[in-house]
């Protein structure tokens, strides 16, 4: 990033309504898809869900959708109105997460949660490339940090307001209540949200505006899949999410089960833990990202890397902890430090390609990303817990989480070939 990137006016006030709206959109999305791991013992305990079950309804499931369906969308919204496809995708994950508490069996509940990753595939694409329209150089990995805001304040407010309906009326009354409020939500975004020029605030070489050409659909995939920073950004975040998601979709009933707390203990505190933890990691590492990367992207590499070799041993710690109290602590700190690679690798990719690629390289990386991560930790999860259940270990569900703990390593490793990338193309433009 240059210095007169860096130097970028400040986005005008009608730049952040959009990231307004646009993020609670986000913490919509995210909380209808989270909603079911935060709720995960009611369900298990009525629909009679093992763990493997409930890995593959969270993680494989659920991704198949979400992950390969955001590429046609990404590639439709790049040829569209972004507005639109956005509108439509939320109507429809959130009509999806009101048919999940209508479910009576787990066949009609996988059904539902299909539907819901169909529906989310087009929801976090095309934001991604309206807010890089919307705001300046050196101003969007701000802004994506604080858009990414979207997920811990989405599963804070599943745990605290899905949890209080969950205590007071029932889990489906839960799902029935907060789709409904999506669906509202999707017509809001349609009035108030309108699509900004594809490149507008984007210069060619010669300081003029960008020329937008719509990105071939083949040619943009073989691009990505052949740019080593993008698909190292992908891989990277893939084995950082297979941690995170595979945490993350058995939190809620590891703590319950093997910690000792309740529903209402976790309604309250665990809802604090997401808002600080993950919350503070997405909007702390969008604005220390713009400062480390003003005069090199080296930094969109070395910070996640730094972050995650720091995570792991609170992360071990927190899986050993004895007590709810102080695993619930040890873990605030690992989302700390586990979410500085989203706001990183969305600001590179969106940073790597042309206007006119943003859409569908924005859902390429999610692809690679979610299909590792939200696909295969979840499910690896469940399947480990259950298998080591089989064979009588103690505590099955603890041992299989230590044992996604390799996977920081991996993460660390992609993250630092990247720099190596990216400190090897520095100097050859140099």
């Amino acid at each position: 990033m240059t210095t007169a990137e860096a130097t970028a006016p400040p986005a005008p006030a009608r730049a952040w309504l959009v990231l307004t709206v646009l993020t609670f959109v986000y913490v919509i999305n995210f909380l209808d898809r989270q909603l079911l791991t935060f709720l995960a013992k009611p369900i298990k305990d009525a629909l009679q869900i093992s763990d493997s079950e409930f890995g593959l309804l969270t993680g494989f499931y659920f991704a198949c959708f979400y992950c390969f369906i955001a590429i046609p969308i990404g590639w439709l919204a790049d040829r569209t109105n972004r507005v639109t496809v956005l509108s439509l995708a939320c109507a429809i994950w959130s009509g999806a997460t009101a048919a999940c508490g209508m479910a009576a069996n787990y066949s009609q509940l996988t059904a539902a949660r299909m539907v819901v990753g169909f529906g989310e595939a087009g929801g976090v694409p095309p934001s991604y490339a309206i807010i890089t329209d919307t705001f300046p150089p050196g101003k969007r990995a701000s802004a994506l940090g604080i858009y990414n805001f979207g997920p811990p304040a989405g599963a804070a407010l599943g745990v605290a307001f899905g949890g209080w309906i969950a205590i007071h009326y029932g889990w489906r009354e839960a799902f029935i209540t907060i789709g409904a409020i999506g669906v509202v939500t999707a017509i809001l975004v349609r009035i108030i949200v309108r699509d900004p020029p594809r490149g507008g605030l984007d210069k060619n070489a010669e300081g003029g505006a960008a020329v937008i050409e719509k990105a071939p659909f083949w040619p943009t995939t073989w691009m990505f899949l052949t740019n080593p920073v993008l698909l190292l950004s992908a891989l990277g975040g893939g084995a950082t999410q297979f941690v995170t998601y595979g945490l993350g979709n058995f939190a809620v009933i590891f703590l319950m089960e093997n910690k000792g707390m309740t529903l209402q203990e976790v309604s309250v505190w665990y809802a604090l833990a997401l808002l600080v933890g993950m919350g503070g990691s997405m909007i702390i590492s969008g604005r220390v990202l713009d400062w480390i990367t003003r005069h090199s992207r080296t930094g969109y590499a070395l910070a996640p890397a730094l972050s995650l070799a720091v995570a792991l041993p609170f992360y071990i710690a927190f899986v050993w902890a004895p007590g709810w109290q102080l695993a619930l602590g040890l873990l605030t700190i690992v989302m700390l430090f586990n979410y500085v690679y989203l706001s990183a690798t969305v600001a590179l990719v969106q940073d790597e390609v042309k206007p006119g690629e943003r859409v569908l390289c924005g859902a390429l990386l999610l692809l690679g990303m979610n299909f590792i991560g939200l696909g295969l930790g979840p499910t690896y999860v469940g399947f480990a817990s259950d298998a080591l259940k089989a064979l009588h270990f103690e505590a099955p569900r603890q041992l299989a989480l230590y044992s996604i703990a390799p996977f920081y390593l991996i993460a660390i490793f992609l993250f630092l070939w990247l720099a190596r990338v990216l400190r090897a193309e520095r100097k050859a433009a140099a």
